[in-house]
């Protein structure tokens, strides 16, 4: 049996929530930077809340997933440690409340992993007089993070389930300087502009008008981007009334649904499924970051005369067994049309060996969705041990019917050494 800690890191798939590439050769899990103790206000919701069982685990989810993963900031690190995310996901996801991943909350909907609701909230800058409007307040955990660190936080959400239940669970916790409401983010709440910050955690084809309108001079606004499976995390800072933009990661969000969603002019085509810069060969503006592949950690793109296809390739490289080494890419798969997927890719190992266990070893998974991404399944190519130099994979998985959507997971999965991959492709299989 897989090492049940590990069992989880590997199954951290994309449930419909964020899920945000890190930068190549990110850090490994380190101490945390020293900060300063938490103020009153930043003690306060986590002891108002009820009896505390998982503070162990909080901390370690800081340390390692968060400060390690990069995020420096010493008030968005209080914030995180004292923020309860358990009181943010349904009763039966409890017990993975602090793993680095998204969760379902109902509606279609998914709270996003701790490092990204982190790494979006320094990227922001905060001040303690800022008013913040979110988008897409969900569970309200992201609004309970910012909440210690700004004056007001304003939050909308769509759906009135999802709406008025985190505005129960941010009353009982004591966070008395949000304020929910029901809507279309699209619009923005001009009622309480200008914001000095704005964050949408849902993804819109194209920046809303309104959000850019309501952004006070020498503000910031971050969101994700673009085509449903093909998104940036940008920033955005208006200046004498212009936006300056900064592409910072990958990423894939929900999408914006109202009229963002109905205003999308690209919509996923679930009979060709297809990857996104295979190859490695394209990376964001003014980055070594690959575009369409998220969620790296421990992975960098190299660039040789070496490599199968152009001249990039992904290095994996893990040195302590049981920590992931890996990158993500999800894609439309109608499984109605589409019965397998006919996988390609050029693979070369250095001194691979298993993990904690024989099922820590690299590969290559695909995780099935349904519509309602409460169904999965996990499809494996692989393992790949030892030593060799550069050869073809070639595999055939098979598609459920039930599948929407899915996911293609690069990774170590808790073995050492060194892999290499380089042209990954897809091709559908038409269902007999």
């Amino acid at each position: 049996m897989m090492n049940p800690r590990w069992r989880v890191v590997a199954l951290m798939v994309w449930l419909g929530g964020a899920l945000s590439l890190l930068p190549a050769g990110a850090a490994p899990p380190v101490d945390e930077p020293e900060a300063a103790p938490p103020t009153a206000a930043e003690r306060a919701p986590a002891e108002r809340g009820q009896a505390d069982r998982f503070v162990s685990a909080r901390q370690r989810m800081v340390r390692d997933d968060i400060a390690g993963g990069g995020v420096s900031d010493p008030r968005v690190l209080a914030s995180m440690r004292t923020t309860l995310r358990h009181e943010f996901v349904p009763v039966p996801q409890r017990g993975l409340a602090y793993f680095d991943m998204a969760l379902p909350i109902g509606e279609k909907q998914t709270i996003s992993g701790p490092f990204v609701v982190a790494y979006m909230t320094e990227q922001l800058a905060l001040e303690p007089t800022d008013r913040v409007l979110e988008i897409g307040t969900g569970s309200g955990y992201q609004a309970a993070v910012l909440a210690p660190l700004v004056e007001m936080v304003y939050s909308i959400e769509i759906s009135r389930v999802l709406g008025e239940r985190a505005a129960r669970t941010l009353g009982r916790l004591g966070y008395e300087n949000v304020v929910t409401r029901i809507g279309d983010g699209f619009q923005g709440w001009p009622e309480h502009a200008p914001f000095d910050k704005i964050i949408v955690t849902c993804s819109p084809e194209e920046i809303p008008a309104p959000l850019v309108e309501q952004l006070a001079e020498g503000g910031k606004m971050i969101i994700p981007v673009g085509e449903r499976y093909d998104q940036t995390l940008v920033r955005l800072t208006k200046r004498e009334g212009e936006m300056v933009r900064e592409a910072l990661v990958p990423s894939f969000f929900v999408p914006m649904t109202g009229a963002a969603e109905e205003a999308r002019r690209v919509q996923p085509d679930g009979s060709r499924p297809a990857l996104e810069n295979g190859s490695f060969e394209e990376f964001l503006p003014d980055s070594t970051v690959p575009r369409a592949w998220y969620y790296g950690r421990q992975m960098r793109v190299e660039q040789g005369a070496d490599a199968p296809q152009g001249k990039g390739y992904l290095r994996l490289e893990n040195a302590q067994a049981g920590r992931p080494a890996q990158l993500w890419q999800g894609f439309p798969v109608d499984g109605r049309m589409v019965g397998r997927l006919r996988v390609t890719l050029e693979m070369r190992a250095s001194g691979i060996q298993e993990g904690l266990s024989p099922e820590e070893a690299p590969g290559l998974a695909i995780q099935f969705f349904d519509e309602r991404r409460s169904r999965s399944v996990r499809t494996f190519l692989g393992p790949w041990l030892g030593t060799s130099p550069w050869k073809t994979i070639e595999g055939t998985l098979q598609v459920p019917a039930w599948a929407r959507e899915a996911i293609v997971h690069i990774g170590m999965l808790g073995a050492t050494g060194t892999l290499d991959v380089d042209a990954v492709q897809l091709a559908p299989l038409p269902r007999p």
